[in-house]
């Protein structure tokens, strides 16, 4: 007796020339491909000898992204909850909170979702061609790059311009330059700066606000306060920032959330160990080298740029606070907008890191640097490849000129 999946997919199969071409539904035909691969098993089989090994494809290379993207989605809708409890007076436990939570970030998830998967949906029917499954991702890191007081309206204008923007107009998956969701989420910081950055809770009975470590950080440092100490004052200590009870956005705030996503990125072998080693040598090395700056505009390097006692914040301090785990684990390692040589990889990833402590400490205006060091170096990316390219070119001719030389 056929169990329940095979009579489905006996049905499916039944409605299959439908949409093929030449069928009265054949301008459907992304959708229906869509749920029939990642849904049952499409009937279509390789003739003769192949080229597959294993089976690995675009929608589990996804797939376990998503799934690598979960403890960072679990923990910043538990996050979320206690942070709105915290800022309203209320005391609960930890199920009203994780309840609460998912109140307030999975309207934003689903959001995303629907309205990016309409606009995939349209491109697809448009150019004919499958759905790309890139989206999986995209739907889900966009949100959790959103602070969790965000509107609906704003996540659905955000979503509309990275899909839209930052990807189909180039082509569609695979030929964007950019990443999508970081293409969107800066969208909405610069349309909608008020909303994106500042306070992300406020607490209506004493007036108390919910400000992010990091703009907290920043905003002691230009005033030349030591910001280790003023930030433990606030209750922000490198303990506390490192499991991420804080305020900030959905997915950013858990360094061990993030870690544990790039484990299974690394062990599936989905994401490069390189740039994410790269990042962190980059942080390090422009932390250390930030430490060692005056913090007073006495010299000539103090008079062209504003180095306040920012500069004086420990390398670990930038690691947890921010989203720069976030993005150097899930938004740099993106295959499509990231460098693809091992080399370009470790230059990649090291100026990622950089470029966000200079963006960090050198503009009191804007403390989070992780969005523009990632996007710039998406564009720098190809160059970055090309020369390495040619350098091993380099070398290679000169081996060969030298072995011909020497046996000549």
């Amino acid at each position: 007796m056929p169990n329940l999946k095979e009579t489905i997919e006996e049905k499916h199969d039944a409605v299959r020339e439908d949409f093929e071409k030449g069928g009265k539904f054949e301008k459907l035909y992304p959708l229906f491909e869509a749920q029939d691969t990642f849904f049952l098993t499409p009937p279509d089989v390789s003739e003769g000898k192949t080229h597959v090994r294993d089976a690995v494809d675009l929608k589990r290379v996804m797939f376990t992204v998503v799934i690598a993207l979960l403890p960072c989605l679990i923990w910043g809708i538990f996050n979320a909850g206690s942070q709105y409890y915290a800022y309203s007076g209320i005391e609960t436990n930890a199920v009203a909170k994780m309840f609460r939570g998912m109140l307030i970030v999975m309207p934003i998830v689903m959001t995303s979702y629907i309205v990016g998967g309409l606009w995939e949906v349209g491109f697809a029917i448009v150019r004919k061609h499958e759905i790309n499954e890139g989206f999986l991702v995209t739907g889900l890191l966009f949100p959790l790059t959103l602070p969790p007081t965000i509107s609906l309206w704003q996540v659905a204008i955000g979503i509309s311009f990275g899909v839209v923007v930052g990807k189909e107009v180039f082509g569609g998956t695979g030929f964007n330059i950019l990443n999508p969701a970081l293409t969107a989420r800066a969208y909405l910081f610069f349309a909608h700066a008020k909303d994106m950055t500042g306070d992300v809770w406020a607490k209506a009975k004493d007036g108390a606000t919910g400000a992010t470590p990091l703009g907290m950080g920043a905003a002691m440092g230009g005033q030349g306060e030591d910001v280790v100490q003023g930030l433990a004052h606030e209750g922000f200590t490198f303990g506390s920032m490192l499991f991420g009870l804080e305020p900030g956005s959905i997915g950013e705030t858990s360094l061990i959330a993030c870690a544990l996503g790039a484990a299974i990125l690394i062990v599936s072998g989905v994401g490069s160990w390189r740039i994410m080693a790269g990042g962190l040598a980059g942080l390090f090395a422009a932390g250390m080298l930030m430490n060692i700056m005056p913090t007073q505009g006495s010299d000539e390097l103090g008079k062209m740029v504003q180095l306040t006692t920012w500069t004086q914040i420990p390398f670990q301090y930038h690691l947890v606070m921010g989203s720069f785990a976030f993005g150097i684990v899930f938004m740099a390692t993106d295959p499509v907008s990231a460098a693809q040589t091992n080399t370009g990889k470790w230059i990649y990833g090291a100026l990622i890191g950089v470029v966000t402590v200079l963006v960090r400490v050198t503009n009191p205006g804007f403390p989070e640097g992780v969005m523009l060091a990632i996007l710039f170096m998406n564009v720098m990316a190809p160059m970055i490849d090309h020369y390495v390219v040619k350098a091993h070119i380099r070398k290679r001719t000169e081996t060969l000129r030298n072995f011909s030389y020497a046996k000549g």
